[in-house]
């Protein structure tokens, strides 16, 4: 109860970009706590088209579901650092997704790699 009520009155006290910029790094997170895949995840990436305009959560998310065969452990610390870089330190929003489609596309390369490495002979 009592990190609630910090925590409204921290949001209160910002401005209202950084109220917004907060709320979106809030879903953010609530998203990788519910994130759990059912069925077997496609061995390719899907085709989702990037929005002309878009956020950088609502990136993570396009992202997350065209490359629903990386591990989200994996991704989750570079994708938060992009976040952070945008909230907090400024950086604008198409280069912190830029930035986010080189780590996925890297993430699947290394996963694709994995895949076609020959096992040892036991």
């Amino acid at each position: 109860m009592r990190d609630s009520k910090r925590l409204i009155s921290l949001f209160r006290s910002l401005s209202e970009t950084r109220q917004q910029a907060l709320l979106e790094y809030a879903e953010f997170l609530a998203e990788k706590e519910g994130a759990d895949i059912a069925a077997a995840p496609p061995s390719e990436p899907l085709s989702i088209p990037r929005p002309e305009k878009e956020n950088v959560v609502k990136a993570i998310q396009r992202l997350m579901q065209t490359y629903p065969m990386l591990e989200r452990n994996q991704i989750f610390h570079e994708a938060s650092a992009q976040m952070t870089r945008h909230l907090i330190h400024g950086v604008p929003a198409i280069e912190a997704i830029d930035e986010l489609e080189r780590i996925f596309a890297g993430q699947y390369q290394k996963h694709l790699d994995a895949l076609n490495a020959p096992s040892l002979p036991t």
